[in-house]
């Protein structure tokens, strides 16, 4: 298992964010992921438009999967219509 940060967007209407972030919660445990650390970061500006929207709410999450199940997180993800985008970082000895 390995440490990651995972960044993610959603909408800013709370029904279709607090879905977006249970379903992530839910993708995670299946796959095997553990959610260390939750970390809300509020709404702001989108730097261009994604799937119409100008602005999202930003949670930070820090996790521990294996790196095999990096891809099929990745895939499901893209399944999730609530969250607009996320991003995986790798995080080494000297982050942690």
């Amino acid at each position: 298992m390995r440490k990651y940060e995972l960044m993610t967007i959603y909408p800013l209407e709370d029904e279709k964010s607090k879905i977006g972030l249970e379903t992530l919660r839910a993708d995670l445990a299946n796959f095997g992921a553990e959610i260390e650390k939750e970390e809300p970061f509020g709404d702001r500006d989108l730097t261009y438009e994604v799937k119409k929207q100008k602005r999202g709410r930003f949670v930070l999450l820090h996790i521990k999967a294996n790196p095999a199940k990096i891809a099929d997180l990745d895939r499901q993800f893209k399944l999730n219509q609530n969250l607009l985008k996320y991003l995986f970082v790798l995080k080494t000895e000297k982050d942690a």
